[in-house]
């Protein structure tokens, strides 16, 4: 092999980021309309009144925030840990029947995991649906979980994102995030982490740091910093 066509073959070589850090509800796994299920479940029973366009105004926001919107918009007479205690126990009977992972998700999780990628799971849930999520899973798929219980700011703030980089010890810009709602989106980027945006269940508004795509499908490790390198140039 010549100079040459070493250096070609190095330049050719795929790079990978730091670490990929995943949504769980909408982008991991097919969730949201067993949350919305939910909702429309607990407010029925106790006298309120509930559509899914409320209930996508709830989609990627920490579940304090989403109870309070349930509580403001339908008038029921639960507090906040009520319902997220309610929701929680509906949605984790729902995830022991049945995990619907995402398209295309589970597969690029365990390339990742091949490759010795790192990935940590970014969620607004709570530990006890995300730890029951992960343990479908093969072991160490995950590095780390930061939950929607366990941070003071729930997204859209930045707080959970800068917390899984500090965790893998990476910078944020050298990450890449996973999404599928306008609340995590907002989250991602303002910590200042190149995202990826999968719309699903609502639409995400176009945000400076993150790259639209339509599927998970047919993504690969290598196609990551690929597709979020328009981000970067931008920096």
């Amino acid at each position: 092999m010549t100079i040459s066509q070493a250096a070609h073959t190095e330049s050719a070589a795929p790079t990978y980021p730091a670490a990929v850090l995943w949504d769980m509800d909408g982008t991991l796994v097919d969730t949201e309309p067993y949350w919305i299920q939910a909702e429309h479940e607990v407010v029925a029973e106790h006298g309120g009144v509930w559509n899914d366009e409320f209930a996508h105004k709830l989609v990627g926001n920490a579940l304090e925030v989403s109870a309070q919107l349930i509580i403001d918009q339908s008038g029921i007479a639960l507090t906040v840990p009520e319902i997220i205690d309610a929701l929680l126990a509906r949605v984790i009977s729902q995830v022991e029947q049945r995990v619907p992972w995402r398209p295309g998700a589970r597969e690029l999780l365990l390339e990742l995991g091949a490759l010795g990628v790192p990935s940590l799971l970014v969620t607004m849930s709570w530990r006890t649906l995300a730890d029951m999520v992960v343990g479908r899973l093969p072991e160490g798929a995950f590095q780390a979980l930061v939950t929607g219980d366990e941070v003071s700011h729930g997204k859209p703030h930045p707080e959970p994102y800068l917390a899984a980089a500090r965790l893998v010890g990476a910078e944020p810009s050298d990450c890449v995030a996973l999404e599928d709602s306008p609340a995590g989106v907002r989250s991602a980027t303002a910590a200042g982490v190149p995202t990826i945006a999968i719309p699903h269940v609502v639409p995400v508004p176009e945000v400076e740091g993150a790259v639209h795509i339509d599927t998970l499908a047919g993504v690969s490790a290598a196609d990551l910093t690929r597709i979020v390198a328009s981000v970067r140039a931008g920096r």
